[in-house]
């Protein structure tokens, strides 16, 4: 299992919008509005690196809203 934040940048006004419809996405475990720099913040996993970055691209980034993405994965050293 593959686990990763995913910090997301919005237009304005769309924060909350863009989390919750997110937060529908299979694999996404947790969304949120926050605030400074990224506008959500989302925690997701997948089976493989590979499964996370389709999610990320095939989904997440198609939601309304969303101006910018980065993903960060969780290592366990």
């Amino acid at each position: 299992m593959v686990q990763a934040y995913i910090l997301i940048q919005t237009e304005v006004g769309k924060a909350s919008t863009v989390a919750e419809t997110i937060g529908k996405i299979p694999g996404v475990v947790q969304a949120e509005d926050v605030t400074g720099p990224y506008d959500v913040i989302v925690r997701a996993q997948a089976d493989t690196v590979d499964d996370l970055g389709r999610m990320v691209v095939a989904k997440v980034q198609q939601v309304d809203g969303i101006t910018r993405t980065l993903t960060c994965p969780v290592v366990h050293l």
